[in-house]
């Protein structure tokens, strides 16, 4: 679980702000998304391939001169 201590002269926003970060750094936001919704095993694979697919493409348009 993630938490911040609040210092003595912090304002609220600031600490809300550092908070916040500490979740998406965390990933706490992204499971949270991902997991709202049941993804059928063959809608993963599929996901999955499509992730895989862009990733190849990206990195062959970066390494090719």
């Amino acid at each position: 679980m993630n938490g911040i201590y609040i210092r003595e002269d912090e304002a609220f926003e600031r600490a809300l702000r550092r908070f916040s970060k500490t979740c998406e750094r965390a990933g706490i936001l992204s499971d949270i998304k991902k997991y709202r919704h049941y993804e059928k095993p063959s809608e993963q694979k599929k996901r999955k391939m499509n992730a895989a697919r862009r990733k190849r493409v990206r990195d062959d348009r970066r390494f090719t001169w």
